[in-house]
């Protein structure tokens, strides 16, 4: 069977230990070689520190590489031009040192806070991601090959993401599960006539668009039976209001997923009371924490919080870096009710739609914990308005909300209070509301932008 190409189990259950920290010494010092002779950057880097790949230690690894966000990237996309086409293919293939040739799959991030990211794979890095997916299916379905091997599964991120879209596809594939590639470029009627057509009973997609589904098509989905419903992309899997709706919406269990890209494998298990999200992949990624604004280290203990910093231990699609994704969660380290292995997380939101609002952080994905907990008074559709840049905010935050069809205008300064008194206690920040009527709002088939850059328009 296909899964067990890809299925490490004893390497599974070995997650978090210390049996293996030693592996992943082993496998960081074997790929900084791989890249010390291959890459003039890394040779550069290692030398003028005099650090020798295969001696290397981890604290010595963190004190010699830079930290690399994918503003680092997209820097890279911004000094390449307007005329100078295919720039960034030869620019990060000479940084990893293979031939651009050798890249099979170019995708990119969605871009919804500025330029996309490109992410380049080739086929050996094809073959590593199935060994992370394999492990959470493995998680979802308490060890069932049978009922992995019968999931038949809508794709409903973007096609073009660049990891869940044609790269979660292929992976799929290689597994030996069922995949119908539909996209959300596609739209809600056409995912769930697919869904409908093929039998689909798992489905793959963001939580704004499973919201969404649940608000506009609730009877259809439900006559689908979905059996599973994994989400990814965005926060929003992870909040109760939010996993609460959707779960009852679908009447399946939810999953909140991370990763794929370089096997990376952080995913959500059955526990009723989101417990956040198991890291399967010890062997695959060293992970580290730095403060959100002053990039200095943060311990890595239980419950700590921090900005994610990611080392890939094999692949070429990701050098092996200090990389963040720019998501900002907090760890735990002691086992999960569910015993499954791995360490935990729980996103808190990204570094870059951070929020100050007189010294308190906000991010948008917990005012949208708190939204969604007065459905069906409102919709559920907020917009955050800045009048100037971020990250600081002048208080109150000024927010768009929809109201709820059933609700009488005159009833909506009393829920407004409501709302303003369960923020401040929440997030300590209190919103000054704008009302809209239901529907006012755009609704993302990709990732919602929870974000209305107002003082973008005073400039035009």
């Amino acid at each position: 069977m296909a899964f067990r190409n890809y299925f490490d189990e004893k390497m599974y259950k070995i997650q978090n230990t210390k049996e293996i920290q030693e592996i992943q010494l082993q496998k960081l010092r074997q790929n900084l070689s791989t890249y010390y002779g291959r890459s003039p950057m890394f040779k550069m880097i290692l030398d003028s520190q005099e650090l020798k790949p295969d001696k290397i230690t981890i604290e010595q690894f963190r004190q010699a590489m830079p930290l690399m966000g994918q503003d680092t990237v997209r820097g890279g996309i911004t000094e390449s031009g307007p005329g100078e086409k295919g720039k960034i293919v030869t620019m990060l293939a000479s940084v990893v040192g293979v031939d651009p040739n050798d890249y099979v799959l170019m995708c990119a991030t969605s871009g919804t806070t500025g330029e996309p990211t490109p992410y380049f794979f080739t086929a050996e890095d094809l073959e590593i991601m199935p060994r992370g997916m394999s492990r959470c299916l493995w998680m979802a379905t308490h060890g069932n090959e049978q009922e992995i091997h019968e999931m038949r599964c809508i794709q409903g991120f973007g096609l073009s993401m660049f990891g869940a879209g044609v790269p979660l596809v292929e992976c799929l594939i290689r597994l030996g599960v069922g995949v119908i590639p539909v996209g959300a470029e596609g739209g809600s009627d056409k995912i769930l006539k697919f869904a409908e057509k093929f039998a689909a009973n798992t489905l793959w997609c963001t939580p704004s668009l499973a919201e969404y589904m649940v608000d506009t098509n609730l009877q259809r989905v439900r006559d689908i039976g979905f059996k599973y419903i994994f989400c990814g992309a965005e926060p929003g899997a992870g909040i109760p209001e939010v996993r609460k709706k959707i779960e009852e919406g679908f009447q399946a269990p939810l999953f909140d997923g991370m990763g794929l890209v370089g096997g990376l494998t952080l995913f959500s298990c059955h526990e009723k009371q989101y417990a956040g999200m198991h890291h399967l992949t010890d062997d695959m990624f060293l992970f580290e924490l730095v403060h959100p604004e002053t990039k200095e280290p943060v311990p890595f203990e239980d419950q700590a919080i921090g900005e994610m910093v990611m080392t890939p231990l094999q692949g070429v699609s990701i050098p092996p870096g200090r990389f963040s994704s720019g998501d900002v969660a907090q760890i735990f380290l002691s086992p999960c009710k569910c015993g499954a292995p791995g360490w935990r997380l729980k996103m808190t939101g990204r570094t870059d739609d951070m929020l100050k609002v007189k010294g308190v952080i906000v991010y948008p994905a917990s005012i949208d914990g708190v939204i969604t907990g007065f459905v069906p008074r409102v919709t559920g559709e907020f917009r955050i308005v800045l009048d100037e840049p971020p990250p600081r905010v002048e208080p109150p935050i000024k927010l768009k909300v929809e109201y709820g069809a059933g609700m009488k205008k005159e009833d909506l300064a009393k829920l407004e209070k409501e709302i303003e008194a369960d923020m401040h206690q929440k997030l300590k920040v209190r919103p000054k509301i704008e009302w809209l009527p239901p529907n006012t709002l755009d609704r993302a088939a990709m990732k919602t932008k929870f974000i209305e850059k107002a003082y973008e328009q005073k400039k035009k």
